[in-house]
């Protein structure tokens, strides 16, 4: 690829003026953090210079993003990790929450069969059962190498000594304050007007955590933490019990696997349509060589929102929880299918999606997801997205443990045609079912080249994640940018319904956008929102390591020299 070439050639440049000047080359990246918070990266690389590995990193990692990232870090949430070790072994684990026991199909609706306003997004209802403790805990079975105990203190010291606020979180805390106060009263946490620069500590989060690290799974779903959870969720008018906390257990799922040209790409399957959403849109645009045009050109930018609009209207239809309904894994990837998907397609007009089978579901995801990204000295790389669904979930806060809960529900179908709180529709495959766990849009990914690890890239980002992590690899792939330029370019989204082109605002020409509206494409600019924040990590052919922290947020990368 011409990128390589470029900073091998830039590379030798800077060495021959270094030598010349007499000053010291740069020491060369052995691994590296990416994550929404620098407290959580630098945390997963001191764990590796403890000798941990990429598996040890991401417990660390994970659990002190809980602590200073209150709106979607979490240990009552859940989310998917993908890992690929240094020997080239690759799988994920699916620790997304799942329906109370107590869960019915209908149970967000009226006696007239319609939703209830707010009823799966927030208070205690919209709690699903969490996952995020017996993942980390699952994963540190399978590979950790260092003591468990070791791997959560450091998100004990975080919370006792506490966090810096920065300027988008106190925003974020303002934005909230007044629900917060709703459902939690005037005293809790989050609603005393933490300001930029302010210490924000935890004491009742590092006490739960302190039970975590001494219990493992049971000093989360039992005991004390137990207690406090199930009694909040039912204070605020939810259903868990203590048979849902103790009945939950992740389950090691096979990767989706499919080829895109020269790459290897390895993604999240159900109960995620991250994986097949992604291999259908990549699949879908491969004949159309999309690297021939210009970036974000228009011709660029229709072949993408065709495939998409194609894909997420198969979402709505077909995908869900694989333990409750077949999901026609094979045929959805099915080159000829996919061809014959993007037959109607032509550069002269827009297709419309109510012309795009099946035409009458939608669906949509919270935007308060946390992706991070990590590669150890030793070659293992993991990809993991986690989620309380919407910002801090479903706003009810555990005064006694410290943190909030989720508000995961609401991905289920609540009713099948109508939208989620992000505008995505759903039908009778994701419909609400006790143990059931709810369809999600994460997409944590990694591609290989030449047989060697290429990209560890993922997203928050709600319904948007999958056009995210795919606008990322094609600026790398296609567009040959460096990673960081591929993680910070202006991105686009379509999702079938609505039948909206959204566009990051003025980041685009406005001309393209009417060479766009010309051929049909509805573009308007209430739409107009953030798109992702990617965290990713690129292994070049000859090893060297580079990193790209979405600018979008706070998100850091720290690297191990």
């Amino acid at each position: 690829m011409k990128l390589l070439f470029t900073k091998n050639y830039c590379y030798l440049t800077l060495c021959l003026v270094l030598f010349l000047s007499g000053c010291t080359l740069p020491k060369p990246i052995k691994g590296a953090v990416v994550s929404a918070r620098e407290e959580a990266s630098a945390i997963g690389v001191a764990i590796m210079k403890q000798g941990g590995t990429a598996f040890d990193a991401m417990i660390a990692t994970d659990l002190a993003l809980t602590v200073c990232y209150p709106n979607a870090g979490n240990i009552s949430g859940g989310g998917f990790f993908m890992y690929r070790t240094a020997a080239g072994e690759v799988g994920s684990l699916d620790y997304r929450e799942k329906a109370p026991l107590g869960a019915s199909s209908d149970m967000y609706l009226d006696k007239e069969g319609n939703i209830v306003p707010n009823k799966s997004t927030l208070g205690g209802l919209a709690v699903g059962v969490p996952g995020t403790v017996a993942g980390l805990v699952a994963i540190h079975k399978k590979f950790g190498t260092l003591a468990w105990e070791d791997l959560v203190q450091p998100a004990i010291d975080l919370a006792r000594e506490g966090y810096l606020v920065t300027e988008k979180q106190q925003r974020s805390f303002e934005s909230k304050k007044e629900t917060f106060i709703a459902l939690n009263g005037p005293d809790t946490l989050y609603a005393q007007g933490f300001q930029a620069g302010d210490r924000v500590q935890n004491t009742a989060l590092a006490e739960t955590l302190e039970r975590i690290a001494m219990f493992g799974k049971a000093g989360f779903y039992e005991g004390p933490v137990a207690d406090d959870l199930v009694e909040r969720v039912r204070e605020t008018g939810g259903i868990i019990t203590h048979e849902d906390l103790l009945a939950y257990e992740p389950v090691w799922r096979d990767p989706i696997n499919f080829q895109y040209k020269e790459l290897n790409i390895y993604s999240m399957g159900p109960p995620s349509s991250g994986g097949i959403c992604l291999g259908q849109i990549l699949k879908m645009i491969e004949p159309y060589d999309v690297g021939q045009y210009e970036h974000n050109s228009v011709e660029a930018m229709q072949v993408i929102v065709e495939a998409e609009r194609r894909s997420y209207a198969d979402r709505s239809l077909y995908l869900g929880d694989p333990d409750f309904i077949q999901i026609p894994k094979d045929s959805l990837l099915d080159v000829d299918y996919l061809n014959e998907r993007m037959n109607s397609f032509t550069f002269e007009k827009a297709t419309k999606s109510t012309d795009i089978a099946p035409g009458t579901i939608q669906w949509e995801e919270s935007e308060e997801t946390t992706h991070y990204s990590i590669v150890d000295p030793m070659g293992n790389a993991v990809a993991v997205t986690t989620t309380l669904n919407g910002s801090y979930g479903s706003k009810v806060f555990v005064e006694k443990g410290g943190y909030f809960l989720n508000n995961e529900m609401d991905d289920f179908s609540s009713k099948p045609g109508v939208p989620n709180m992000f505008g995505l529709i759903g039908g009778k495959a994701n419909a609400i079912a006790p143990q059931k766990r709810m369809l999600s849009a994460m997409t944590p990914t990694l591609v290989e080249r030449n047989g060697k690890l290429a990209m560890v890239v993922g997203t928050p980002g709600g319904s948007t994640i999958i056009t995210s992590v795919l606008q990322t690899i094609l600026n790398v792939y296609e567009f040959e940018m460096d990673v960081q330029s591929a993680v910070s370019a202006a991105r686009f989204h379509h999702q079938w319904l609505p039948d909206v082109v959204v566009f990051e605002p003025g980041r685009f020409d406005p001309a393209l956008i009417k060479s766009l509206q010309d051929k049909d494409y509805n573009i308007k600019e209430e739409y107009s929102r953030i798109i992702g924040r990617v965290d990713a990590i690129q292994i070049s052919d000859s090893g060297e390591i580079t990193t790209g922290a979405d600018p979008r947020g706070d998100d850091t990368a720290v690297p191990l020299f």
